[in-house]
């Protein structure tokens, strides 16, 4: 599975946790901000925070967070820990 790892939009961090089947945890400001899940490239879902259920309604703040979790690319240094780890 992939390690999480920041993005930055405008003036604003955000740490991007994977959790499997296109399923993201983002936290902002260091505290849990929310849940948002693929749909298609330019379209992501947020996720309720008790339920999991999608919330289907349109968001460009959680759109623009999943263009730059498509468009993320591991540093070496990571890539090379994770060669590391497997051994």
């Amino acid at each position: 599975m992939q390690q999480p790892f920041d993005i930055r939009l405008g003036d604003k961090d955000y740490a991007v946790f994977p959790e499997g089947n296109d399923v993201y945890v983002i936290f902002k400001d260091g505290k849990e901000y929310l849940s948002i899940q693929k749909d298609t490239d330019l379209q992501w879902i947020k996720l309720d925070a008790e339920t999991g259920t999608p919330i289907f309604e349109t968001d460009e703040e959680i759109n623009n967070i999943g263009r730059e979790i498509l468009a993320y690319v591991p540093e070496e240094e990571d890539e090379e820990e994770l060669e590391e780890d497997k051994d």
